[in-house]
């Protein structure tokens, strides 16, 4: 156990938690303790906490929650991957990109993340994937964190497909997604388009694991596309 004397006591808190990631103890969608439990539990200070809470959200592995309650607290959204840090750069960069272009390169890039995955055999391992689907099935979830989960399953889609170009352009615009998706989230009619989302993301499963390549790169196409069009009649 860490202790406060201990040199960057806030890398060692990092360690403890990512080790939790990868044994599959943390997962996506379950919200971490407080600073204050973690710090006790770790014997460390809330800042060392803080600090790493913030490289965590900065690579894309947490999504920190404001407030209190049920829904306060540091939510996991990701599982760690080689190479995040490097990609930190890239995310900055993004972030002032425009919508029309953000949504047009997630064209590009998430239709060849449908054929490579679809054309994979033996079908590709979309455990991850199916991870965060679960995940978002969760009636509890507000409109952001289902959101978050959303980007993340794409994100997890394109890890999958095996093509490290692909899947690090992906995490580098992930924050410019996020920001796009909750801005233009549907606040009057979010149950129903909550529901249309889940039955969309099965769909794109279902078609990847038939090997449909065709029908694999169209459903993406209206995925991302459709929700685009009904954020940008809506106002937003």
């Amino acid at each position: 156990m860490p202790t406060e004397s201990s040199p960057r006591a806030w890398e060692q808190v990092l360690s403890h938690l990512e080790r939790r990631l990868v044994s599959g103890e943390l997962v996506p969608g379950r919200r971490l303790p407080g600073e204050r439990i973690l710090a006790a539990e770790l014997g460390v200070s809330r800042s060392s906490v803080r600090e790493a809470l913030r490289v965590m959200e900065a690579l894309g592995l947490l999504k920190a929650q404001t407030g209190s309650g049920p829904t306060a607290g540091a939510m996991i959204v990701a599982r760690p991957t080689g190479g995040m840090a490097m990609l930190i750069r890239m995310q900055v960069a993004a972030q002032g990109f425009p919508v029309s272009d953000v949504v047009k390169t997630r064209l590009v890039l998430e239709s060849e993340v449908m054929h490579l995955l679809a054309s994979q055999r033996p079908a590709p391992d979309l455990s991850a994937a199916i991870e965060l689907l679960e995940s978002m099935d969760d009636p509890g979830l507000s409109p952001e964190e289902f959101l978050i989960l959303d980007a993340h399953f794409h994100l997890a889609l394109a890890h999958a497909a095996g093509n490290q170009v692909i899947a690090a352009m992906m995490t580098g615009l992930r924050e410019s997604i996020e920001s796009y998706v909750l801005a233009g989230a549907p606040v009057d009619s979010w149950p129903t388009t909550c529901t249309r989302l889940r039955h969309e993301h099965r769909e794109l499963v279902d078609a990847v694991t038939a090997g449909n390549i065709e029908l694999a790169r169209q459903r993406i196409v209206d995925h991302i596309h459709g929700y685009y069009s009904e954020s940008t009649r809506s106002g937003h």
